[in-house]
């Protein structure tokens, strides 16, 4: 029995041990949450910067001069957000496979070939000395943190084993890069199109796709010979960066508010995780006074007000990309044909460290159009039996991108004509820009680099050699659309066209469908005065509107039986509000997304994952004009009205299941929950759990108070992965009413106290204000930061 006795010791022991070593191992990662008052020495600074920081950790940075302030921004980013920042960075470098290994290869190849990061490097060039400046400081300050921080560094360096480089300006560009790429992927959908024409024929197609031009007969046999290799391109690309669309903005002109001044409204719509993509802060100094949305990694404010102004943005879904299928001379593989003959491809290498495994060497080659993405895959060069390769046109792959100095001269503008001339200097990615002023002027503007084009309007693969579809250059800056207090006395975008039919250039077909800007100028149109409170109850709203077409069409069946019966009754009277606490909403997006799915598995087939989502528009086409889609097309007449019964059935059967079998005891938010994951630390078990901040949700695809979800996921479909990160209702007629809010914490750290403390806040529509003078900050409470040039 002693052995028994002996290893019950030594088993107790070795717990011990382990208990000791996990508190040690907790205590060391908790001295990476910064402290949020004492004085810092550092090197750098020219006059000390003073930090207030409220009780959510938003900081107020009193500098004697913008370097300075940008310094300190950098420091603070550096304190709350580092594992972000440097993401981000080795995202658009190509660099991912370094730190996770093979599992970064198809992302780093896509970078590598896009040259995403050589590009930002040779942007800096075309910056004003100001702007580089910003950036220079900014560098200084992320790496004054990083250098002169004794404590641990953000867990995910821990797990991953590694550590940040030095901040370099380049690294700040990347990201524009990236959100270029994120919010213009319409390269993908020309593929799909293809894809789509070719397996059912270019009239069944334009269903799916109704705003798709003609098509020519050279067109449509050019893509039956493409089509193997672009559908192994699609395979071969890396999944989308995020989320494309979606942003509500709106601006009210003064005679329409109770103030006489202007209200901006804005909240742009992206992926939710944690930590959210913006960080809050305001910059006090003699010469610049802004507060809004700032992104970890860039100096500028993106989203906010200055002294005069106030500005917001929504993506505006242009098409900026085209596909070229170029034809290899078949006498020289290493060129190409154009118009004027053969052409050498430009080739250049990149080597890939690889963590675990060995480097990888990728040869890129890029022809007059683009980078050629059909090189991602090897397999792509033996389905082109025609010798043909795709090349990808972008205009944020140009050279002599000074988008970061429109921003730097609309963070200090004051007037609409400081307005337009910081935005002539922006290209990409294109936004809906809304404006206000302290004058009482409000605009919208749509700038940025958007291709002419010689024919066409780049909806698919175009042929290369021909130069029939070429950029002939962009819309001048004089012809892109914008308004300037238009006689209605109010502005508004949420991601639907900017323009109408009789505007003289081609911007694109990416938009969303116009439910949320409707429910926009129906509440703007609303009895009384506009108000800073009904503009945040606006972002608040969770009417989903394109159920008031939808749904009547799907509720005009007989019920088989009682089930069916009080489901259907439940819909008829539901108020349409996709509120968390109701069961008519979860039972309206089942029966929607298995109708859908019905609708458009059979046709589409394997494409039908990339093509998936509900499409409420298309849909009610299909139910009121074209019933073929609700059975096999080859042998009508389909039955729409028995696919109904049929998926409303699923439909009930499947939240039975999950809910029990009582539907009023079920609700929206069982399963429209707000993951908020973090990219790295979610993943792992245990520690997932330990930090996560899921929480349930109003809102829907369709609401001003987006939710977004992925849809196609069997196991979550409705998980909120897609709102409103960043809330903001800017007061022309008081900086000080102007109210914010980011959806998690401004700390990307999960031991900080500020990782998600802004959750609840952000879910149930509270918000803060950005606001006040030392003495105020100081005695509300905010803690104190000094940071002081080292003697």
């Amino acid at each position: 029995m002693k052995w028994l006795r002996r290893g019950a010791i030594a088993l107790a022991c070795l717990l011990l041990l382990l208990v000791v070593l996990a508190g040690a191992g907790l205590w060391w990662l908790r001295t990476g949450v910064p402290a949020e008052s004492g004085t810092v020495a550092l090197d750098g600074l020219s006059a000390p910067v003073r930090i207030y920081r409220d009780s959510h950790g938003v900081p107020t940075i009193f500098a004697q001069s913008d370097g300075d302030a940008y310094f300190a921004l950098g420091w603070l980013h550096a304190q709350d957000r580092l594992w972000q920042m440097e993401l981000q960075r080795r995202v658009g470098a190509g660099r991912l496979a370094e730190l996770v290994g093979e599992a970064g290869l198809r992302m780093d190849k896509f970078m590598r070939t896009l040259g995403i990061y050589r590009l930002a490097e040779a942007d800096l060039a075309a910056l004003s000395p100001e702007t580089r400046s910003a950036l220079d400081r900014y560098a200084d300050g992320v790496n004054a943190w990083i250098d002169g921080h004794p404590g641990a560094l953000p867990p995910e360096f821990t797990l991953l084993r590694t550590r940040p480089e030095p901040w370099r300006p380049a690294d700040t560009l990347v990201w524009s890069k990236l959100m270029a790429l994120q919010l213009s992927a319409n390269y993908r959908d020309e593929i799909l199109r293809a894809q789509v024409i070719a397996r059912l024929g270019p009239e069944r197609a334009r269903t799916l796709f109704p705003d798709m031009g003609a098509l020519p007969p050279a067109t449509l046999s050019a893509l039956d010979r493409a089509t193997p290799m672009l559908a192994a391109l699609a395979g071969a690309l890396p999944p989308p960066l995020g989320p494309r669309t979606a942003s509500n903005e709106w601006a009210v002109g003064p005679s329409r508010t109770d103030t006489g001044a202007p209200i901006l409204a804005n909240d742009p719509h992206l992926g939710l995780s944690a930590p959210i993509l913006w960080y809050l802060a305001r910059i006090e100094t003699p010469t610049l006074s802004v507060a809004g949305a700032t992104v970890p990694g860039v100096p500028l404010t993106l989203l906010g007000q200055n002294r005069r102004i106030a500005w917001g943005f929504t993506t505006t879904g242009a098409d900026v990309q085209d596909l070229f299928l170029e034809t290899v001379d078949p006498a020289d593989p290493g060129r190409y044909r154009t118009p004027e003959g053969s052409a050498a491809f430009e080739t250049r290498t990149e080597t890939i460290a690889v963590s675990g495994g060995d480097p990888v060497t990728l040869t890129i080659r890029s022809t007059r159009h683009g980078p050629v993405l059909s090189d991602l895959d090897p397999g792509m060069a033996k389905l082109a039996g025609d010798g043909k390769v795709a090349a990808l046109a972008f205009t944020a792959l140009a050279p002599g991108d000074t988008s970061a100095q429109a921003i730097y001269q609309l963070n200090r503008a004051g007037n609409w004509q400081e307005f337009l001339a910081a935005m002539r200097l922006y290209r990409t990615p294109i936004q809906n820009v809304a404006y206000a002023d302290a004058d009482g002027d409000i605009g919208f503007l749509v700038p940025g680099a958007i291709p002419v084009r010689r024919s066409g309007r780049g909806e698919l693969p175009a042929d290369g050699a021909s130069g029939a579809q070429d950029w002939t250059g962009t819309i001048p800056f004089e012809a892109l659309p914008r308004a300037l207090n238009p006689p209605g006395g109010a502005i508004a975008n949420a991601n639907n066209a900017p323009v109408g039919p009789g505007y003289p250039h081609y911007l694109g077909d990416g938009y969303d469908e116009p439910y949320r800007a409707r429910r926009i100028a129906e509440l703007l149109n609303a009895d009384g005065p506009n108000t800073v409170e009904r503009s945040l109850a606006m972002q608040a709203d969770t009417l989903t509107t394109e159920a008031r077409e939808l749904l009547p069409l799907m509720t005009a069946i007989d019920p088989a039986d009682d089930r069916m019966a009080k489901a259907l009754a439940l819909l008829r009277g539901w108020d349409l509000r996709m509120d968390r606490d109701r069961p008519e909403p979860l039972v309206y997006m089942e029966w929607l997304r298995r109708f859908a799915h019905a609708v458009f598995d059979p046709p589409l087939g394997p494409l039908a994952e990339d093509y998936f989502g509900l499409h409420p528009s298309i849909l009610a086409t299909i139910l009121t004009r074209d019933p073929s889609w609700c059975g096999d097309a080859e042998a009508p007449p389909a039955d729409c009205k028995a696919l109904l019964h049929q998926t409303l059935g699923e439909a009930l059967d499947a939240l039975a299941h999950r809910h029990g079998a009582d539907m009023t005891t079920w609700h929206w938010g069982a399963e429209h929950i707000a993951p908020l994951s973090a990219q790295v630390l979610s993943r792992v078990p245990v520690i997932g759990g330990l930090i996560s901040l899921a929480v349930q949700t109003d809102g829907g695809p369709y609401t001003l108070n987006r939710g977004a979800t992925t849809i196609t996921d069997p196991e979550a479909p409705y998980a909120d992965l897609h709102g409103a990160g960043y809330r903001a209702v800017y007061d022309l007629a008081d900086r000080s009413r102007s109210r914010f809010m980011i959806a998690t914490g401004q700390s990307g750290n999960p031991l900080s106290p500020h990782w998600g403390d802004l959750v609840a806040d952000w879910r149930d529509g509270r918000y803060l204000t950005l606001s006040g003078g030392e003495a105020d900050l100081a005695a509300a409470g905010a803690s104190l930061t000094t940071l002081q040039p080292r003697p």
